[in-house]
């Protein structure tokens, strides 16, 4: 063994000296690759490392305590500043602010006491202080909200029952990313005037968030534990700087693992490049192998000299990539400053480096371990006529082992290190029935082609007779181009069904509003107020509470074995109501309805697709805390929930009686014409400046927004896949571009007109892309079909004028790179090549 090592590595080095011009394309294929998973990685980990690096800067401190409806106590307060710490006190809740001119804006208002901020600074671009103005207190606005209610520094806005004068724009707000504004710009108050606004009421959705910052040398976590030892849960929710935002780490995890998963299918199109590079490559050596082998060569030694080389440039292949891949990071991080929760800590992340290397690596093995078998089994005077043998022969028993561990150890790596592994497997099957399905496609293609007798045109004729000759590249093109193009299709379809969730397919009776902290004695005249505006046809209202679930069935929630795609129902406060009679539309599928006169212990109504995903049933326990209080709710059924009705829809609706008593607010929808909604927002939020009126138009274009978004971040990074296949395609063509040029010399030389050979030729590659785009068309919307049932639980909808212009797109793309290729082999002159022949 170690005998064929040495010489091999002395017969590669003496070859390596002629460079790698022939295989420049296997080199492009893996750079490409490995830079596009470079990128995500290494963005990924600077952006984590700038969430770390300023963990407390972003959360406001070292240690934050949120409770929801009412602040903590000054005992609690006076067991922080005991021990050293600082503490600021931050209030946030939404309200409506409305302008001289009687615009008017939800926003999420933000009300700072004198400490804050306890790390960094907080300014306006105008460079006022939140010091009362004009007499009146001050209030800064997002830039966003400035532009909506067109108001300009030092006039008055109203929020709530108070008036404000507006001192100028948000520029820079410390801790933005702990507390982000969702469903309105951000509004910037002093919380001493916050009172006078009225809008904090017995039962208000008001979140108290209080923040420590600690003496040197104090570790925060043991801080925190004592904190909430010493005072009791009473409904905390504690968090550390080390996880200003968990909900945007987890964003980074999921965004970085589908990016990942895009540019492993565009390492995956380039192993393809790889296989086909490694072999037109080991094609051109022939005679170099086969006079090895005559002078006694031994198999082992021709595998050795052929294996380094082609590590060698998998190593330089794989360099430039993780060079290219980090410059892009750089470009990356510049283009999405703005979209980015923090500035990325650009630097040397051994990690996600050494990853994207291990992928490049492992790919190179997995697709050049074939060819290499090939040439190591076949004889030298076989590998003579290897340009013309159809069936050249399988590699020895050890490589095909070898070659199969190397893509197991693919295989294992990518579940290995998603953030979701039954996904990331799922994907591994996808590629690999999708690899074979191309394959299934060529072969079926070939048999097509070589079926189609007696046609008369010699265009037609010769460039079926392309399509099924042997050597053709047929599978290597289909199967290259094709997974590009599964994978652009697929996004483009998953992008536009969400796209028709959002627009074509909501129901006709989605509300129009969303109503929020409506008093228990404002109630009845809510309903009055909103009924008589014109063009209103439905006004809906239920009691709100707000609860987080602490335990279920006596396990305490951050241990209970939840599903990924539930867990979030687990996470923070949810939406409580209590309903005596089953509220319209509501669908029990186990268990059920307590009687309307019920007065027993609470028992509740879950959503059924959480409670399957926590492994619970009917008689389950599940202890919620409301306002401070654990309280024991025993599920009497199972509902099945439609969210995309866009109606009120609650996980949890419980029986009357214990929560009636407790202070709460209502949420109330109103569905109205389009036209009259300005006037219906402005008589009801005149009526009642304590209610906040959220419009689902708003709310549904920042969705969209960011949808697109994450669509461009996809289809950029798909697009590498594209590129990919594209080289693949380039390289198969320049790879046969020798047999080419013969053919066409034999042809013009036999009388063929260039039309004639150029048709023949436009023929072959019209084919091979309208299969190509026609089999990437179905297996993408396979795809995007698994994704949206199995993975975002939305019905799938049909789009066949996106994947008309993924079919036309492929057949374009063959047809201009099959044009190069026949144009070049038209220019050579007949008489050089004759003579050598």
């Amino acid at each position: 063994m170690l005998t064929h090592v040495r010489q091999g590595f002395r017969l590669a080095r003496r070859e390596l000296r002629g460079g790698f011009a022939s295989l420049r394309i296997v080199l492009a294929c893996l750079a490409l690759g490995v830079a596009a998973i470079t990128a995500v990685g290494t963005l990924q980990s600077a952006t984590k490392a700038g969430l770390a690096a300023d963990g407390a800067r972003l959360l406001g401190g070292d240690v934050e305590v949120r409770v929801a409806y009412r602040p903590l106590s000054r005992e609690a307060l006076d067991w922080a500043t005991s021990r050293g710490a600082r503490v600021s006190e931050v209030i946030e809740m939404r309200a409506m602010a409305v302008a001289p001119n009687g615009e008017r804006s939800l926003v999420e208002l933000k009300a700072v006491d004198a400490a804050w901020p306890l790390i960094g600074d907080f300014s306006t671009v105008t460079g006022a202080t939140l010091a009362p103005q004009a007499g009146r207190p001050a209030v800064a606005l997002e830039a966003s909200v400035v532009d909506r209610l067109g108001i300009n520094p030092g006039e008055a806005i109203r929020i709530g029952e108070a008036s404000f004068t507006f001192i100028g724009t948000i520029a820079q707000e410390p801790d933005r990313v702990a507390s982000p504004a969702v469903l309105g710009p951000r509004a910037l108050i002093l919380a001493q005037s916050l009172p006078a606004t009225g809008l904090v009421q017995p039962g208000s959705l008001v979140n108290y968030d209080t923040r420590a910052l600690l003496p040197p040398g104090t570790e925060a976590r043991s801080f925190g534990r004592a904190w909430q030892a010493a005072m009791g849960d009473g409904g905390w929710r504690v968090r550390y700087s080390d996880q200003a935002e968990p909900g945007v780490n987890r964003f980074l995890d999921r965004a970085a693992a589908f990016l990942t998963l895009a540019g492993l299918t565009a390492l995956l199109v380039g192993g393809i490049g790889v296989a086909t590079g490694v072999r037109a490559w080991l094609e051109a050596r022939g005679r170099t192998i086969a006079t090895l082998r005559c002078l006694g060569a031994p198999s082992g030694t021709i595998l050795a000299t052929y294996l380094i080389q082609v590590l060698v440039l998998a190593a330089i292949g794989i360099a430039i990539g993780l060079v290219v891949g980090s410059g892009v990071t750089w470009l990356a991080a510049q283009a999405l400053a703005g979209a980015l929760p923090v500035p990325p800590r650009l630097g040397f992340y051994p990690g996600a480096l050494g990853l994207a290397a291990l992928y490049g690596l492992l790919t190179a093995l997995a697709f050049a371990l074939w060819p290499l078998g090939r040439a190591q089994r076949i004889p030298g005077a076989a590998l003579f006529r290897d340009l013309v043998t159809a069936n050249p022969g399988w590699p020895s028993r050890p490589i095909l082992l070898a070659n199969l561990l190397a893509a197991l150890a693919l295989v294992a790596l990518v579940v290995g290190t998603a953030e979701q592994p039954k996904f990331a497997l799922g994907f591994c099957g996808g590629a690999a029935v999708t690899l074979l399905l191309f394959r299934l496609g060529a072969t079926g293609l070939m048999r097509f082609a070589r079926g189609l007798r007696g046609i008369r045109r010699p265009a037609f004729r010769l460039g079926l007779a392309n399509l099924h000759r042997p050597g053709a590249p047929t599978p290597t093109m289909l199967v290259a181009l094709g997974i590009g193009l599964t994978t652009l299709a697929a996004i483009a379809t998953i992008e536009g069904n969400l796209r028709a969730q959002l627009a074509d397919q909501l129901p006709r009776a989605a509300p129009s509003f969303f109503f929020i902290d409506i008093q228990n004695d404002q109630a009845e005249e809510f309903d009055r107020i909103a009924r008589a505006q014109a063009g209103v046809d439905d006004v809906r209202r239920v009691p709100s509470l707000r609860a987080r679930v602490v335990a279920v069935n006596g396990t305490p929630a951050e241990q209970v074995n939840a599903t990924e795609e539930t867990r979030w129902a687990l996470r923070g406060d949810r939406g409580l109501t209590y309903a005596a009679t089953p509220p319209e539309g509501t669908r029990l599928v186990e268990g059920q309805w307590w009687p309307a006169d019920y007065s027993g212990p609470p028992l509740v109504s879950f959503d059924a697709a959480i409670a399957r995903g926590w492994g619970i049933g009917i008689g389950a326990t599940l202890t919620v805390n409301v306002l401070g209080r654990d309280i024991d709710l025993k599920i009497a059924s199972l509902r099945e929930i439609q969210w995309r009705g866009l109606g009120i829809n609650y996980v949890m609706v419980a029986s009357p009686g214990l929560l009636s008593a407790a202070p709460h607010t209502h949420i109330a929808t109103v569905r109205s014409d389009a036209a009259q909604e300005v006037s219906v927002l402005r008589a009801i939020t005149d009526a009642f400046p304590n209610v906040s009126g959220i419009r689902v138009r708003d709310a549904l274009e920042a969705v969209a927004g960011l949808l697109s978004r994450v669509g461009v971040a996809l289809q950029a990074t798909s697009s590498v896949t594209l590129l990919a296949g594209m080289l693949v395609l380039a390289g198969a063509v320049a790879a046969g571009q020798r047999a080419r040029v013969r053919d066409a010399v034999i042809l013009k030389t036999i009388g063929a007109t260039r039309s004639q050979i150029r048709g023949a030729w436009l023929v072959e590659f019209g084919l091979l892309g309208l299969v190509a785009g026609l089999l990437a068309a179905a297996a993408g919307s396979a795809a995007s079909w698994a994704v949206m049932n199995f993975v975002m639980n939305a019905p799938w909808v049909f789009l066949p004028g996106t994947l008309a212009v993924t079919v036309a797109g492929c057949v374009l793309l063959t047809l201009g790179l099959g044009y190069i290729g026949t144009a070049l082999a038209l220019r050579a002159r007949p008489a050089p090549l004759l003579r050598n022949e």
